[in-house]
């Protein structure tokens, strides 16, 4: 199966050589923003190959090495290293983890006393805490359609269709409008259209990771530090030069003035 791709729009500074940010739709943003959900053990699985930084891979590696002898029996290492995401509002993020979104798994039997109070045990017979009755009496526990309940349109992901996000080098993310595109030009002291370059870029898998990778890291230039880097090391042809921005500019300098 074909990896799934994003396309992107980026704003250059070419002086600076930054992105100063990227025009993005809603499967970007739902992506970015499902990497707060990520437990941290799937994030330094999915770094660790290409290695994790600061001390915590080396937590997660004495975890991998760990002979299962010295863990408790009902504990199992996958637990730690292969904790499964939330999926209450996401149907469809494929870029990272698209076996995070399988159907809960179900659970053995449980059982209550017959007095009916709020304690159940998996444990066929074991002593009510309230009443001390033998909990024999067994409940049926249903699980909940996450994909479904999380969201109450058929789109799902975190935010909704229809509208462009502006996502900044530092992963801030905002609806583009005119107002915010002139307050970011101004911050970045960009007074002529000729100082934008506009790049199209794919944003896949390997992008996804560097990504996740970046945003872990001190550096405040994240989608820079993914594009344009990887981009100078490449026999590629330069970016096409463009207006599109050009009225961002022109009203910056008038406000300027």
């Amino acid at each position: 199966m074909e990896a799934t791709k994003l396309s992107l729009k980026l704003l250059v500074d070419k002086k600076a050589n930054k992105v100063i940010f990227a025009e993005a739709g809603k499967d970007f943003v739902d992506f970015l923003f499902h990497l707060l959900s990520l437990p941290i053990g799937s994030v330094i699985g999915l770094l660790s190959s290409r290695t994790m930084v600061g001390c915590i891979g080396n937590l997660y590696k004495s975890i991998e090495d760990l002979n299962v002898a010295y863990l408790h029996a009902n504990q199992h290492k996958d637990l730690l290293l292969k904790p499964k995401a939330p999926t209450t509002a996401s149907t469809s993020l494929p870029l990272l983890l698209p076996s995070n979104h399988a159907s809960p798994e179900p659970i053995g039997k449980l059982y209550n006393c017959y007095s009916s109070h709020r304690y159940v045990s998996d444990k066929y017979g074991s002593a009510c805490p309230s009443c001390l009755g033998g909990m024999s009496y067994e409940v049926h526990w249903t699980a909940t359609n996450h994909a479904k309940t999380g969201s109450t349109t058929s789109e799902g992901g975190y935010v909704k269709d229809l509208v462009t996000y502006m996502v900044m080098d530092d992963l801030s993310v905002t609806p583009i409008s005119m107002i915010a595109g002139i307050a970011v030009l101004n911050k970045c002291n960009i007074r002529e259209f000729d100082e934008l370059e506009e790049m199209m870029v794919d944003f896949g898998i390997d992008e996804g990771l560097q990504l996740l990778r970046a945003s872990l890291q001190q550096s405040k230039k994240a989608l820079t530090s993914v594009f344009l880097v990887k981009e100078e090391s490449k026999d590629v042809p330069m970016p096409t030069k463009f207006n599109y921005y050009g009225p961002f500019v022109e009203a910056s300098k008038l406000l300027s003035q």
